[in-house]
């Protein structure tokens, strides 16, 4: 799985560290295994396809955006238990693996049956917008615009003419007043 390093496992230990059977001096029961985290990214190489797996990602950057961070949710940003009132830890341990296994297969799963349509829909919704933007919205608002030159020279003159000299006098009008603010 990875090149150029000892691949080590991290045991995590799901007994409940509650129960008061589990204290009898023997080694707990390791029920799952889980492969280390490491920080740096690997080298992904896909010559082959044996070195491609849906673990690792083909894309590293999937939204450089991020436009959709508000979805990056954790088990803890869920549920949440106080100090006051707490599950057994295996309780704990176990909802805690369940909520994400089901989270990432369930998701899995609904982009397998959907993703491909929806590609294909919005591919075909922005093909046909592009095309009408490109044949049909710019040619008419370059048109507009060359028809309009005159309002445009129009507006401009209304502008200069009668708004200006408005606006001029009354600020002229209103320059001599002062504000003094004083504290009593």
């Amino acid at each position: 799985m990875m090149k150029g390093k000892d691949s080590e496992e991290v045991e995590i230990d799901l007994e409940d560290s509650s129960d008061p059977e589990s204290d009898n001096g023997e080694e707990p029961e390791m029920l799952w295994k889980a492969p280390p985290a490491h920080e740096e990214e690997e080298d992904i190489h896909t010559t082959t396809l044996v070195e491609i797996s849906d673990t690792k990602p083909l894309i590293n950057v999937r939204d450089p955006h991020d436009i959709n961070d508000c979805l990056k949710v954790t088990f803890e940003d869920v549920i949440a238990e106080p100090v006051s009132v707490r599950s057994g830890d295996r309780v704990w341990i176990w909802s805690n693996a369940l909520f994400e296994v089901s989270r990432v297969w369930i998701y899995r799963i609904v982009t397998v049956i959907l993703a491909i349509p929806i590609s294909i829909i919005s591919g075909l919704l922005f093909a046909i917008l592009s095309c009408f933007h490109i044949w049909m919205v710019g040619p008419c608002s370059h048109c507009l615009r060359i028809g309009a030159r005159w309002l445009q020279s129009l507006w401009s003159i209304v502008l200069s003419v009668v708004v200006r000299p408005f606006l001029t006098s009354a600020g002229r009008c209103c320059g001599g007043f002062s504000i003094h603010l004083a504290k009593e």
